[in-house]
């Protein structure tokens, strides 16, 4: 199965100055675990997961105050549809991430998480006859 397969093509995009608590507004609305920032003046595409904005709450961060651009990941590793599950997973545990943003041509064009390649794994339930 490919990445292609399992991904979520619902694909949250914020800006750099959006405030935490915009972001997870945003993220809770969508029902997304991970929004794609995407930053021009930074050049290039980063991701805020909701372990980000859990990390800053906890550091007793304001999340009214504080701005995704200071707590976005930079230094992504991308996925790309064509990707098998094996190799999306392997990069997450090699990376210790829990999500990927696919790109088709250099476009986001969905997020794939441990929980679609986990759902794409697990046997399908079958009832047995009472």
């Amino acid at each position: 199965m490919l990445v292609r397969d399992a991904m979520s093509t619902v694909v949250l995009t914020i800006g750099p100055t959006h405030t935490l608590r915009q972001s997870a507004a945003l993220m809770s609305a969508r029902r997304v675990g991970a929004a794609v920032v995407h930053d021009p003046d930074a050049g290039g595409i980063g991701i805020l997961t909701e372990r980000d904005i859990l990390n800053s709450v906890g550091l007793g961060q304001n999340p009214d105050i504080e701005r995704t651009h200071d707590h976005t990941t930079t230094d992504v590793v991308f996925a790309a549809p064509s990707w098998t599950l094996e190799e999306a997973a392997r990069a997450m545990a090699h990376g210790g991430f829990r999500h990927l943003i696919v790109l088709d041509h250099g476009e986001p064009v969905g997020i794939v998480s441990v929980r679609d390649i986990i759902r794409c794994w697990a046997p399908v339930r079958q009832h047995a006859p009472a």
